[in-house]
């Protein structure tokens, strides 16, 4: 049995990793095109500034582009008093800033948080989960939002966006060249079989390889919120039940998208669970049975 705190470091240590195996493969995916198509460094430049200028953008006002698209209202005081409570307390339990506090209006279970820092970061819940979740459970969700916020989740998840969007960009790049330009490179020479095939492999595969690592770090960052949620409320049992109630319940989140899906707690789609390794591998969460067990593990 290992305690809440050697949890947050094998999580943060395994997060590490998936980023630095996602720069490597970002560097031999630009390197590769650039050697076996004869683009010139200009053409993959011009490129990465446009998907970074656009990137950035999205970046900076990610909070109030998600909210918005969440389709989330600011929180009422003496409506939602609840809510401003347990987030006012949690928010000095975890020495950081209390958020903004926003809702959707969806009998749907669930919540994510937002934001660049802790001094610009946002926590919404949907109205279901403030009526059908007792304060203790309030409290878990909240705290392992909290955490997210505080382990700078929502700004690394932004940096993973934009790294993923990178690669699709330059893989759409590679396939208009070859729509357009047919196989011959920049210096008019004849690009070889193997190569050519390589490199097409490399622009269908590239985008794919890129999500399955995006949606790999989302999974193991849940992991580590839950962990950092209990190292807040010092009590496991109140996210526990929290995450029993939001995955027992049927509705589905009718504002969420493809996009903000890996932001929530738990996935806002309510469609049958993967059930093969394959099919798990474009999971955005990990399994609630295993996110239970490794938080009934701590001491």
């Amino acid at each position: 049995m290992i305690n809440i705190y050697e949890q947050v470091d094998r999580n943060r240590r395994r997060s590490i990793i998936v980023m630095v195996l996602f720069v490597v493969f970002i560097t031999l995916f630009i390197w590769a095109i650039t050697r076996l198509l004869g683009y010139g460094p200009s053409v993959i430049g011009v490129a990465l500034i446009i998907s970074g200028l656009v990137s950035f953008s999205s970046y900076w006002w990610s909070d109030k582009i998600i909210l918005t698209v969440s389709g989330a209202r600011p929180a009422n005081k003496s409506k939602d008093f609840n809510f401003f409570t347990v987030a006012e307390n949690l928010a000095m339990a975890a020495r950081i800033p209390k958020p903004k506090l926003y809702v959707i209006d969806s009998p749907a279970l669930n919540a994510f948080a937002a934001g660049r820092d802790p001094k610009h970061a946002a926590v919404c819940v949907t109205s279901g989960l403030l009526e059908k979740l007792n304060r203790t459970e309030l409290e878990g969700v909240v705290a392992h939002e909290l955490s997210h916020i505080r382990n700078y989740d929502t700004r690394l998840m932004s940096i993973v966006t934009i790294l993923v969007g990178m690669v699709v960009l330059t893989g759409d790049l590679l396939m208009r060249r070859f729509y357009f330009g047919g196989s011959r490179n920049r210096q008019g020479g004849n690009i070889g079989a193997i190569a050519l095939i390589f490199a097409l492999i490399i622009a269908l595969l590239s985008p794919l390889i890129a999500k399955l690592i995006q949606l790999a770090l989302s999974r193991r960052r849940e992991l580590l919120a839950d962990a950092g949620a209990v190292m807040i409320t010092k009590f496991p049992p109140g996210l526990i039940k929290a995450l029993e109630k939001i995955s027992q319940d049927k509705n589905s989140l009718k504002t969420a998208t493809k996009a903000t899906e890996n932001l929530f707690i738990i996935n806002p789609f309510k469609g049958k669970q993967a059930k093969s390794w394959l099919t798990g591998l474009f999971n955005t969460h990990p399994p609630v049975e295993e996110r239970i067990k490794a938080l009934k593990g701590m001491s």
